[in-house]
């Protein structure tokens, strides 16, 4: 499903939230990074039809956002995860995606059985499928919340923060289960974190103040920072102890390197520190 937005404005009360977004998604995976307060969470909550815009368009497929009909019709293909996603603390896992499917219109129970078994063993929920919500763990309940997102085969699937309370090993899992679910779909991945964006997402989009500051390829945030990533030799801890080894290097992101730096590649994150300085017009020195 292919999601188009132009010239999408937002405000609650008398605080513009965001202000003139363009942005094409889809199909795909595309991470939505920015800082706190850059206008992420409400930017998802209008792409799934919670909030209707104050000015602007979204286009999700054929359908109209700016429409009554065109929201509600979207929600017939949509996965969402919110933020803050409260599950019934009574239903085992299993009957909840059962649940969930009969909700997104599947009629056909085998085939809701079918796709709640498929969830729950790509999840890695097969131990917990019959416990219920509320015995169970922050990271599990979160990994039921992105299952339920993909019950349906939905088109466009938004995930607010989906990686928030999980362990390192749960994180690592979720990435590679959200590369494979992604499949012809478009997925908007909402995320504090760089690392899960860079292992799921070629695409991202950077908000900053209510506003794309950056939209395109993970190489291309790269780019922001080269010529301006430097790698610069130390000598060992603990020097004049004895031989402890070669020297260390340190990197340095900054637009004044010292002498004896040499530049290197950069990161993800490397590209994303630049950008954050450039847009607040200060010299790089990280």
């Amino acid at each position: 499903m292919r999601v188009v937005v132009t010239g999408l404005s937002h405000s609650y009360r008398h605080r513009r939230v965001l202000e003139g977004v363009d942005l094409e998604c889809g199909p795909g995976a595309m991470g939505l990074l920015g800082p706190n307060g850059a206008g992420k969470t409400t930017l998802l909550r209008l792409l799934a039809g919670v909030l209707r815009a104050k000015s602007g368009w979204i286009q999700a497929g054929r359908h109209d956002l700016r429409t009554r009909a065109g929201r509600r019709a979207l929600r017939r293909g949509l996965g969402y995860l919110p933020q803050d996603v409260a599950l019934p603390p009574d239903m085992s896992t299993r009957d909840f995606l059962d649940y969930v499917g009969l909700l997104k219109g599947m009629a056909d129970p085998h085939e809701r059985r079918r796709q709640t078994a498929e969830m729950v063993e790509h999840l890695g929920l097969d131990l917990v499928s019959d416990r219920r919500l509320g015995t169970l763990s922050a990271g599990t309940r979160r990994r039921v919340g992105v299952a339920q997102a993909f019950m349906g085969d939905p088109g466009l699937v938004l995930l607010d923060e989906p990686t928030s309370g999980l362990d390192p090993e749960e994180r690592i899992r979720l990435r590679s289960v959200l590369g494979m679910l992604g499949g012809d779909r478009t997925v908007i991945l909402c995320t504090h974190l760089l690392e899960d964006v860079t292992a799921v997402c070629p695409e991202l989009a950077v908000l900053h103040a209510g506003r794309v500051a950056y939209s395109g390829s993970t190489s291309g945030l790269r780019e922001i920072a080269t010529d301006r990533t430097f790698e610069l030799p130390r000598p060992p801890a603990g020097e004049g102890f004895g031989d402890l080894g070669p020297p260390r290097r340190e990197r340095l992101l900054t637009d004044f390197p010292p002498p004896g730096a040499r530049p290197v590649t950069p990161s993800a994150e490397e590209g994303y520190a630049a950008l954050m300085h450039d847009l607040r017009g200060e010299p790089v020195a990280w």
